[in-house]
C-alpha cells in the first residue's frame, strides 16, 4: 500500500471514529449509517472492520453499532455478544428476541 492509500484509510478510519464518538447513551446506528455519515457510503463492511480493531480498553461507543436488521452482529452467546447486549440494555436499550427497534432507538443524523 503506498503512503497515499496510507493516509487515505487512516483519513476513513478517522472520520468513522469521529461519528462512533458521536452516538449518544440509549441510542444505536447501524454500520451503513456511520459509513454514510462519514461521508463513505457503500462503506458499512469498512466500518466493522474500524471498530474490530479498536483497543480492548477503549471508550468509544462501539457496542451502539449494530446492523441493519437491528441485531447485534456477533454470534448469539459469545462473550461480545453478551457485552454488548449487557452494555444496551444498562443505557435502557430493548432487545426483544435479540433484535432492537431502530424505529425507536436509532440515532438521526
Amino acid at each position: 500500500m503506498t503512503t497515499s492509500a496510507n493516509t487515505q484509510t487512516t483519513h476513513q478510519q478517522d472520520a468513522i471514529l469521529v461519528q462512533l464518538a458521536q452516538i449518544p447513551a440509549g441510542q444505536v446506528s447501524t454500520y451503513g449509517a456511520i459509513a454514510n455519515a462519514a461521508g463513505l457510503p457503500g462503506y458499512a463492511r469498512f466500518v466493522g472492520q474500524v471498530l474490530r480493531r479498536l483497543p480492548k480498553d477503549t471508550k468509544l461507543p462501539w457496542h451502539r453499532v449494530i446492523n441493519a436488521q437491528g441485531k447485534l452482529s456477533f454470534p448469539e452467546h459469545s462473550p461480545p455478544f453478551i457485552e454488548q447486549k449487557k452494555r444496551l440494555l444498562k443505557e435502557g436499550i430493548e432487545l426483544v428476541n435479540n433484535k432492537i427497534s431502530l424505529k425507536k432507538y436509532q440515532q438521526h443524523r
